[in-house]
């Protein structure tokens, strides 16, 4: 009778707790990074508290306002100017002013004759028409964007609500954390040595994350915006936003957007700048990951870059955007609770 009871009673644990996760599933961006940024600044929230004794309150209120500061206000500056510059992109492609049927028409008179026709041959492009074609393609997309331009209020609603909800739960998760981490390990149904070993690698899996995949990231792009800036090329703040986006990725990474726009002013012309963007690119750019990555990361938890690769891309494919974060947080963990059990598994073969 008592097994019936227990057994019921996590029926009815589980069902409660799908219950509300499901309610809570709106907010679960917010959550997750309130999550984040609350393991991110614990240490600065810790030193705050530290210089005023018994007031978790004030030293919650000034690490928020740090946050806000620091990681909020410069992302929405950089989101406005982005917008600005997209805009302008857009309409230099649309006027013409940016085009790559010259640069292609160049390449192909530079070519031998038998080159150029083959070359005709197998793409099937006249490079005359090329500018019509990419403005076909360019135009309906703008048209596409400004006829959902009537859910932007919406939209921007929902991410300032969304945005309010992360702070009020950062504000929490910082002057609670550390009564919530005991609660999660008591309640954790696991081996006491089992579950340190999990809470602590999903620390150091989220500060690897943040400081090893994003803040490298925001290192590149902005290094890939600079130079765009100093030689004068159209949307620098854009380019090097896709830059960060496509470092995440690893092995490809920031070399999709820089090695594109170097040969394209190789072959438009602009020898110099496009010599000199591909050695930035190379030396720079390239090399800031290797450099990098170590000393940000420190004793962080350490995956191999195929199976970033692929956790990256499989949480943006299941998560979206928040799938760059989700993504190799699930194979750190992943990782470790296989170690645990090859290393319980071996404990359980020595005592047999």
């Amino acid at each position: 009778m008592r097994a019936s009871e227990d057994r019921s009673f996590l029926i009815l644990l589980g069902a409660i707790s799908v219950a509300f996760a499901w309610v809570l599933w709106p907010f679960s961006g917010a959550l997750l990074w309130a999550t984040l940024l609350a393991i991110i600044f614990a240490p600065f929230y810790r030193r705050v508290l530290k210089s005023c004794p018994g007031k978790h309150n004030l030293a919650a209120l000034v690490t928020v306002v740090v946050v806000i500061v620091m990681v909020l206000i410069p992302v929405a500056i950089v989101i406005a100017s982005l917008v600005d510059q997209g805009g302008e992109l857009y309409q230099r492609v649309q006027s013409g002013e940016i085009s790559l049927a010259h640069p292609l028409q160049r390449l192909k008179s530079a070519l031998p004759d038998w080159a150029a026709s083959l070359s005709d041959r197998l793409a099937g492009i006249d490079l005359s028409s090329l500018k019509e074609r990419l403005s076909g393609l360019v135009v309906p997309a703008g048209q596409q964007l400004a006829g959902h331009a009537i859910n932007i209020g919406q939209v921007t609603l929902e991410f300032v609500a969304s945005l309010l909800v992360m702070l009020y739960l950062l504000f929490f998760l910082l002057r609670d954390g550390e009564e919530l981490n005991a609660r999660i390990r008591d309640a954790l149904p696991l081996h006491p040595s089992h579950t340190t070993e999990i809470l602590d690698v999903f620390t150091l899996a989220v500060r690897g994350t943040i400081k090893g995949i994003v803040l490298v990231a925001l290192i590149q792009g902005a290094l890939g915006g600079l130079i765009f800036w100093l030689l004068g090329l159209t949307a620098p703040l854009l380019a090097g936003a896709l830059m960060a986006l496509v470092s995440l990725l690893p092995v490809l990474g920031s070399a999709l957007v820089w090695v594109p726009v170097a040969l394209y002013l190789l072959v438009a012309g602009a020898v110099t700048k496009g010599l000199i963007l591909l050695a930035f690119g190379t030396f720079v750019i390239g090399l800031a990951d290797n450099f990098l990555r170590p000393i940000l990361v420190g004793q962080s938890i350490q995956m191999p870059s195929y199976v970033v690769l692929l956790a990256t891309l499989g949480g943006l494919a299941t998560f979206g955007a928040n799938g760059f974060v989700i993504g190799p947080l699930v194979a750190a963990m992943f990782l470790t609770t296989w170690h645990i059990f090859v290393g319980w598994k071996a404990q359980q073969e020595v005592r047999k």
